[in-house]
């Protein structure tokens, strides 16, 4: 089983919704995926290392647009030391509304699982449906 983690600044009834359609799709995939809530499983306001190192013991994988994980030194090295797996969707400058997350969750969805079998620690950044592999 692959946990694929929501960061709290999408909403987590994303990660809610997109778990029902997987756990029906679990039943014809090979890999068996639980897509969750961080804000839900570690409360609302948890601080990165308090959640990356839980996540990183669990072999999980996080989706977020925080890209101060990536570009702050400290959180860059916590998340590569605890061999999390981390999507950054890049935002556009207005953000995206709730549908446009739907949309781009639901195009990018397919890639992430099958990415999110890469030997940990990766990072990849999501612009306009293109994947961009950090390190």
């Amino acid at each position: 089983m692959i946990n694929i983690y929501v960061d709290e600044n999408f909403s987590h009834y994303l990660a809610e919704g997109f778990d029902v359609f997987q756990q029906h799709l679990n039943s014809k995939e090979k890999v068996q995926i639980q897509i969750l809530s961080i804000k839900k499983v570690f409360g609302t306001g948890a601080k990165d290392e308090v959640w990356i190192p839980l996540v990183g013991k669990e072999n999980g994988i996080v989706i977020t647009q925080d890209l101060k994980i990536q570009t702050t030194r400290h959180q860059n090295e916590l998340y590569k030391s605890h061999g999390l797996g981390v999507f950054f969707f890049k935002p556009p400058s207005n953000g995206y509304s709730f549908w446009e997350m739907v949309e781009k969750l639901v195009k990018c969805l397919p890639e992430i699982k099958k990415k999110a079998e890469d030997k940990r620690p990766f990072a990849y950044r999501i612009t306009s449906n293109k994947f961009e592999k950090l390190n």
